[in-house]
C-alpha cells in the first residue's frame, strides 16, 4: 500500500512547473487522450530554442521525475535539463527537445508493462504474475497491462501534437524514447511495436522481472521470446541498455546477459547497441542522472 501511495503522490501532488537550470520547461497541462487517462506533459526546450531550426525529439516516461528535484516525491530527479543542456552547449549531440510524459500513479505498472508478451502467457502464469504484483502492492485487481493503449496515445495523439506545435524533425531517425525500470520496458516495447516511429530507445535499469521476484517468474523469458520476433532492424535502429547491481537493480545482471546474447544473435553490434554495467549503482534517479549523458550521446550523436 505504501508503494501505491508513493506513486499516487508522484502523479498528482506535485503540480508545480519544474524550474529548469538551463532552457525552459513548457507544460501541457492535463493533456487529453481517447486511449488513456489525461496527464501532464512537460516539454523541455533548450537554451536558444527557435522555430527557425528543427529539433530531434526524445520522449521520456515518468515525466514528473525528470527536471527539478524540488518538485518530486523523493527530492531526486534525472536532471535532464542540466545534462542535456551541457551536452548541447559542448556540441556533443544534435539539437533536441525532451517530452516528459507524466506517469499515471497506480496505473503506471499496467501502462508500462509490455502487453503482447504478457498475453502470450498461460492463464496459470498470468495468475502467478497477478499474485506477485498484489503481494508487492502494485495492484488489487487481476493484473492486465494496457501498454498497447499507452503506446497508441504516444504515437497517434501526443507525437502529432508535439510535431505540430514545436519545431521538430518528425522522422524516425530523429525520434527517440527512453525510461528507467518499467519505463525501460515500455521503451523497449515501443521501438519493437513502432519501429517506423522510433529510431532509438534507451532502456535504463530495465525491469526485466516485470514483478519483484525472479523465482517461478515466466515474464523474463516471455520478454525475450517477444524481442526475438519483434526487435527492429539493427541497420536503422539503435538501442541502449544499462543496469547497476544494488537495490532493485540487483535483480537485473543475469537477465540482462540473456538479452545481450539475443541482441548479438539478431545482428546488433557496438555501432547500434550497447549495454553498460555500473558497479555499485542503485535503482534511483540519482544514479540515472549520473550516467544520463551516456545514453543521450549514444542515441543523439551527430
Amino acid at each position: 500500500m505504501k508503494k501505491i501511495i508513493v506513486f499516487l503522490i508522484t502523479s498528482i501532488a506535485f503540480g508545480q512547473i519544474p524550474q529548469a537550470s538551463t532552457g525552459k520547461v513548457h507544460r501541457l497541462e492535463n493533456f487529453k487522450s481517447n486511449y488513456v487517462d489525461s496527464r501532464n506533459i512537460d516539454v523541455w526546450l533548450p537554451e536558444g530554442y527557435s522555430g527557425a531550426q528543427k529539433y530531434a525529439v526524445l520522449y521520456m516516461h515518468d515525466g514528473q521525475m525528470l527536471y527539478d528535484a524540488a518538485t518530486t516525491w523523493n527530492k531526486q530527479s534525472w536532471e535532464v535539463d542540466e545534462v542535456a543542456g551541457e551536452l548541447l552547449f559542448k556540441g556533443k549531440t544534435k539539437p533536441f527537445i525532451v517530452v516528459g510524459i507524466w506517469n499515471n500513479g497506480q496505473k503506471r505498472h499496467p501502462e508500462y508493462f509490455p502487453q503482447k508478451p504478457y498475453e502470450s502467457l498461460s492463464l496459470t502464469q498470468k495468475d502467478s504474475i497477478t499474485a506477485q504484483l498484489q503481494k508487492a502492492g502494485r495492484t488489487k485487481e487481476i493484473f492486465q497491462p494496457i501498454s498497447d493503449l499507452y503506446l497508441k496515445f504516444l504515437v497517434t495523439e501526443l507525437k502529432p501534437y508535439i510535431d505540430s506545435h514545436f519545431a521538430t524533425l518528425t522522422n524516425s531517425e530523429n525520434t527517440f524514447i527512453a525510461g528507467s525500470s518499467m519505463g525501460g520496458l515500455i521503451s523497449m516495447y515501443a521501438i519493437c511495436e513502432y519501429p517506423e516511429v522510433f529510431g532509438g530507445a534507451a532502456c535504463i535499469s530495465t525491469h526485466w522481472p516485470g514483478t519483484f521476484s525472479t523465482q517461478n517468474n515466466p515474464i523474463p523469458d516471455a520478454f525475450i521470446n517477444y524481442m526475438e520476433l519483434h526487435l527492429p532492424n539493427p541497420k536503422t535502429h539503435s538501442i541502449y541498455f544499462d543496469y547497476g547491481n544494488k537495490t532493485l537493480d540487483a535483480l537485473y545482471p543475469d537477465l540482462q546477459k540473456k538479452v545481450d546474447l539475443l541482441m548479438q544473435k539478431k545482428g546488433f553490434t557496438n555501432t547500434n547497441w550497447t549495454t553498460q554495467f555500473f558497479e555499485g549503482k542503485d535503482h534511483s534517479e540519482k544514479s540515472w542522472a549520473e550516467r544520463l549523458h551516456i545514453p543521450l550521446q549514444f542515441l543523439l550523436k551527430k
